[in-house]
């Protein structure tokens, strides 16, 4: 249906989607610090809440089937938006506009590096930002609990996903037991087998090459395109298949330079997964770094674009509609820890706590918008930090 209603827009009707796409996961992939959780946060503010572009519902939904399939999964929620809006236009734009402020970023850090081999001290940044993007995250924990804990199995589901994920357990490991759990609980009068096929991704263990051997663009693509087509999890999954790959078979860099990589990741904006455009211009310089970030994120964009277009056939099935319902509450709990993890690190005196309440303040009872609170606090963290208060 949804292709349909794609094509029986005119010219100017797609033309004006696509600039509405291009804008709003343009200004994302500035302002979205914080991670996947955070980045889930603010695409469920401004293109559910705000821009009204999809319904909650199917927004977990598209949750849920990002969380099944490998890459970065706010990227590949973005791109899902994208395709749902505006068909695979929607979903080139899209995708491409979240990641390329991000790119640019931390290409240039990447060049400052290589220059002085050190970091950039831009730690201030982070220390306002963080206790907005906890507010955020809290906020968007609420309201898509409401919608993803609907009877008791999915509740249980999200409460052993928490209980679990302390024990560190598989992420995916953890979605796939808590969608085959409440699948079961939910039929377990019916009889016959599931109908439909269940999104259950094929869990393989690649053995990597034993040298990668000279550098070339054309390795250095193919060694992130295999990367980004298996990965499942956070940047630090990422982190240990860059060790391994690049530190331990290969030693073509170091460990400090790997986690350096990370840390840029995580002080700019967008997927965190930019940290191969990183690694990729250590390795190749600038044909390096195009290569790298078109290798990882590729896949996300092939995955997404076979998906997508049986979300919705999916659902209707009453087993993979129970699938997915415990996927949805497993998400929710990774979300929990994830905001849990944040407050550890983002909440650590006095400042960054009323930064954190206020923040939640306006957004609970003024609606402020996401975007605009993260800015400003970026410039509160610079302030405090001009006058030595952090």
């Amino acid at each position: 249906m949804k292709q349909q209603n794609d094509q029986c827009l005119d010219p100017g009707q797609q033309r004006l989607r696509l600039q509405e796409l291009a804008i709003a996961f343009l200004k994302l992939g500035i302002f979205a610090f914080g991670g996947p959780a955070a980045h889930v946060a603010m695409m469920d503010d401004e293109m559910v809440k705000r821009r009204q572009w999809l319904s909650r519902e199917k927004f977990l939904d598209l949750i849920g089937i990002t969380n099944l399939i490998p890459g970065p999964n706010s990227t590949e929620l973005a791109i899902h938006i994208g395709y749902e809006r505006a068909g695979w236009k929607g979903l080139l734009v899209s995708g491409c506009c979240f990641i390329l402020p991000a790119t640019l970023m931390v290409w240039g850090l990447a060049i400052v590096y290589v220059q002085s081999q050190a970091l950039p001290q831009v730690g201030w940044l982070l220390d306002g930002i963080k206790p907005v993007i906890i507010a955020i995250v809290l906020q968007a924990l609420w309201k898509l609990g409401k919608t993803a804990i609907k009877d008791r199995p999915t509740a249980i589901a999200a409460f052993l996903v928490v209980v679990f994920s302390g024990w560190r357990y598989s992420e995916i490991l953890l979605l796939l037991w808590a969608g085959l759990g409440v699948m079961l609980l939910k039929n377990r009068r019916s009889i016959g087998f599931p109908a439909g096929l269940l999104p259950v991704p094929l869990l393989l263990q690649v053995a990597p090459p034993s040298t990668l051997g000279a550098m070339s663009g054309v390795n250095i693509f193919l060694t992130f395109l295999k990367i980004g087509s298996v990965l499942y999890g956070s940047g630090y999954v990422l982190l240990a298949f860059l060790q391994r790959e690049l530190v331990e078979r290969s030693p073509l860099l170091s460990s400090q330079q790997i986690l350096d990589a990370v840390a840029i990741g995580q002080i700019t904006p967008g997927p965190i997964f930019t940290t191969a455009t990183f690694v990729g211009y250590l390795l190749g310089g600038n044909v390096g770094a195009i290569a790298a970030t078109v290798g990882i994120f590729l896949p996300a964009f092939v995955f997404v674009a076979l998906v997508n277009p049986w979300v919705d056939q999916l659902r209707q099935s009453r087993w993979v509609s129970g699938f997915l319902d415990g996927v949805n509450a497993a998400s929710l709990g990774l979300m929990a820890v994830v905001t849990v993890q944040l407050g550890q690190s983002g909440i650590v005196d006095l400042w960054t706590g009323a930064i954190a309440l206020i923040s939640g303040v306006l957004l609970l009872k003024f609606k402020v918008n996401s975007v605009a609170l993260v800015a400003g606090g970026a410039i509160i963290g610079f302030l405090l930090h001009l006058f030595s208060f952090m």
